[in-house]
């Protein structure tokens, strides 16, 4: 297979070309979550506004994503019937979990990853001193169908103006916008409903679903760290594997992957190089790999490099998996 320098270019979306759209979600309006922005890298991913920006349209199986966050904004509990896995790029976050976020909480810094348990209601909070970034992995071409918000969240929006339509989307009554005929407001769970999502204990939650930077970057030393996969150190099966390349832990010569591939880069700079051109990647960039194309990667430059792999499987996005 072979493949333009033109046409490679196409694959690779830019940190600092990012395009973020402020309205995206139903707390776009509520204080303290009105400030964030949300950006959509691969597939349609779970945003509820048609002013969302697709960076790349096609799916490989899963959807790539993030969100940026000035100091002390949130954002709402919600949550997913597939994967949604983080890594904080830029900053420091508290991730919260529970009906109401009081379950449990966990700190994460820059480069730790959180494959958050599908089904319960989860949060998050920029809690640094600087604007921060979070890189997410949706499971599914369609990212789960959606986000299941907490009643409270629904409730709040509506007072300050914004209203979600059983249909997804989002209706701003201070833009002069109203439910279209035949469609009712996206109705509130009900107290049984509710039942069914857990208050995941927070020792569950960080022995499970947590990896440390630091720890996967001294189990990358000598081959990439398996990170999360079905024998993986997070073992799931969400429809993508998740490893975590270092200087000392890439491939000694080019390869071929014969799934669709994303290099997600965190720390350094890469040279990725294939027949027709090369490429060099920074951190918070971007990359979709086709399938069946031979390609190399090495650091360009001195100093700490890393990079997150991520892999479809062929598995079916579905609930957390634990086996």
């Amino acid at each position: 297979m072979q493949i333009s320098q033109t046409e490679m270019e196409k694959r690779i979306v830019r940190y600092g070309e990012l395009k973020p759209c402020r309205t995206a979600f139903i707390d776009a309006h509520t204080p303290g979550s009105n400030s964030k922005e949300n950006f959509t890298i691969i597939g349609g991913g779970v945003s509820e506004s048609p002013d969302q920006h697709v960076h790349i349209k096609d799916t490989p199986g899963f959807n790539i994503g993030a969100a940026g966050q000035p100091p002390k904004c949130r954002n709402s509990l919600h949550s997913h019937r597939t994967a949604e896995v983080f890594f904080v790029l830029k900053g420091r976050w508290r991730f919260f979990w529970g009906r109401y976020g009081t379950a449990g909480e966990v700190v994460l810094e820059e480069g730790d990853i959180f494959n958050i348990p599908t089904g319960i209601f989860r949060g998050f909070e920029n809690i640094g001193t600087d604007y921060g970034m979070i890189m997410a992995i949706l499971g599914g071409d369609d990212a789960g169908g959606g986000v299941i918000w907490a009643p409270q969240v629904i409730e709040d929006a509506k007072a300050h103006g914004l209203v979600l339509g059983e249909n997804g989307k989002l209706y701003d009554s201070k833009k002069g916008q109203a439910l279209p005929d035949g469609i009712k407001p996206m109705p509130l769970l009900t107290d049984e409903e509710l039942k069914a999502f857990p208050e995941t204990p927070v020792t569950d939650v960080v022995r499970d679903y947590v990896a440390r930077y630091w720890d996967l970057m001294a189990l990358a030393q000598k081959a990439p760290a398996r990170v999360i996969g079905e024998n993986a150190l997070l073992r799931d099966k969400p429809g993508f594997d998740v490893e975590l390349l270092t200087r000392g832990s890439i491939p000694e010569d080019a390869y071929t992957n014969e799934r669709h591939e994303v290099l997600m880069v965190m720390r350094g700079h890469w040279k990725l190089g294939w027949e027709g051109g090369e490429a060099v990647l920074a951190p918070g960039d971007t990359c979709a790999v086709p399938p069946g194309l031979k390609h190399s990667l090495v650091p360009s430059m001195t100093g700490e490099a890393s990079l997150y792999r991520v892999v479809s499987t062929g598995d079916k996005a579905g609930l957390t998996w634990r086996g």
